[in-house]
């Protein structure tokens, strides 16, 4: 019954962005305020913290990271993929493309401290580092092409992309900032997740799904069976210890990024169609997430 409910607090925050925008004074203005600032400030400050702070054992993790970079792969190419299918429009698949390879990264530090620990936080923070560039890129492809904006000006200027990439580096060199702008910045980061998850409800029109029902249901059915089942045979292939398939596991079982829907309403996506998708993902993590564990074990 706990796993059940480990998601359920995410949920609950983004009931309450639709609540706030739909009911009282806080509306639609409001969030759209408060999406730019997580998407330009709040998450590239949480990202920045969660990789550059983060033992990453890099050597030790080779075969982990390998099978993360798997998963997160094949999600993009199944994902693209669904393009081609017949009567798929051009803006919903290139906004919810996203949505079938990106993942939630603080419930997966989450996950992996309940599940081995600080050992699992250090080794989804290793997978964090290497995919979170993959799943943006991917994620900024498809947008730009469809908006119109250049790719590469697009990707130059991606705050997800660059706070992890200097993350990365400040990480690789030893930098470490001094305590004061260190405390400061970990307080900016942790206003990330609850107002980010406000802002998916805010913006949450779940009819929207009906736009590309076959769609939605190719995307969630990737995020949560495709990948969780590729997991398993990635990490029989890459002969993974016990913890180390767990976290492959759990990581590809993840609900998706919340940060989807922000992504696809900065880059003039079909956001609405993305904010369903997100809830739906959240909503279907709570179930999927201890089902594959429980799985894993047998």
């Amino acid at each position: 019954m706990t796993d059940l409910l480990l998601l359920l607090p995410d949920f609950l925050l983004i009931l309450t962005g639709f609540a706030l925008c739909r009911y009282t004074s806080l509306d639609r203005p409001v969030w759209e305020a408060a999406e730019k600032l997580v998407y330009y400030l709040l998450f590239p400050v949480l990202l920045f913290n969660s990789i550059s702070r983060s033992v990453l054992q890099p050597a030790a993790t080779l075969h982990l990271a390998l099978g993360g970079l798997a998963v997160v792969g094949s999600g993009v190419l199944l994902a693209y993929a669904l393009r081609l299918w017949p009567g798929v429009d051009a803006q919903t698949h290139a906004s919810g493309a996203q949505v079938g390879f990106r993942f939630n990264s603080f419930i997966a530090l989450a996950l992996a401290e309940r599940l081995q620990g600080a050992q699992g936080v250090a080794w989804v923070a290793l997978l964090i580092a290497i995919c979170v560039p993959l799943a943006n890129v991917a994620a900024v492809w498809p947008l730009a092409r469809h908006g119109g904006h250049g790719y590469l000006r697009e990707l130059g200027r991606n705050p997800l992309i660059l706070s992890t990439l200097a993350g990365l580096v400040a990480n690789l060199l030893g930098l470490r900032l001094p305590e004061a702008a260190a405390i400061s910045l970990q307080k900016i980061g942790l206003a990330a997740l609850p107002l980010g998850l406000m802002a998916v409800g805010a913006g949450l029109r779940l009819g929207a799904l009906k736009d590309s029902p076959k769609l939605a249901a190719a995307l969630l059915a990737i995020r949560h069976a495709a990948l969780p089942l590729l997991a398993f045979a990635f990490a029989w292939a890459l002969a993974l210890a016990p913890g180390q398939r767990s976290i492959l596991v759990a990581f590809a079982a993840l609900p998706t990024a919340s940060s989807a829907y922000v992504l696809a309403a900065r880059m003039g996506g079909h956001a609405s169609f993305v904010a369903g998708l997100v809830t739906v993902s959240t909503l279907l993590g709570m179930l999927t997430v201890p089902l594959w564990l429980m799985l894993l074990r047998f």
